[in-house]
């Protein structure tokens, strides 16, 4: 039997926030595909079912039921450092990135689809991030020391007649 790919993971790099990362309702995807020693000797793998682009994505609208989104948050890395190779760094364009995978997240999401979105502050401040965004979360949660890293629930709802979409 098939399994339905319900949940599309737009920047999964090594999946170290999932329990399962071989989740067969899972579409892994990162426009990295890659693999580094680290420096104390771990294998860090970016293995994606399929390569692409968060801000442009190569699937068609309403697909996954459940989107989780969760970009590079930092800038100020060296090429080569371990914390790029890790989680990958944002482009001197991050403001229109961000913007541009927001909306590619909920135009993949379907209708009543959930958007989980997170987002690190250590470097740029969610405050910076929400002006971006075409909504605001629906709720969201702070974790870590300091409550750097926010968690945020969007659901994208159906266009009423006559509506312009975000």
């Amino acid at each position: 039997m098939i399994q339905e790919q319900l949940i599309l993971d737009a920047c999964c790099g090594s999946r170290m926030m999932w329990f399962d990362k071989t989740n067969p309702s899972v579409t892994y995807a990162d426009i990295r595909k890659e693999s580094h020693i680290l420096c104390d000797g771990r294998t860090l793998e970016v293995q994606p079912d399929i390569i692409s682009d968060f801000r442009a994505m190569p699937f068609v609208d309403n697909t996954f039921k459940l989107v989780v989104f969760d970009p590079p948050h930092l800038r100020k890395l060296g090429n080569t450092s371990w914390l790029a190779k890790k989680y990958g760094r944002l482009l001197p364009t991050w403001e229109d990135d961000i913007k541009a995978g927001f909306e590619e997240c909920m135009r993949v999401l379907d209708v009543y689809g959930t958007l989980i979105f997170k987002w690190n502050q250590n470097e740029i401040p969610l405050s910076k991030i929400l002006p971006l965004l075409s909504q605001q979360p629906l709720f969201g949660h702070t974790s870590r020391k300091n409550g750097e890293t926010v968690w945020m629930a969007f659901m994208k709802m159906p266009i009423e007649a006559g509506e312009v979409q975000p």
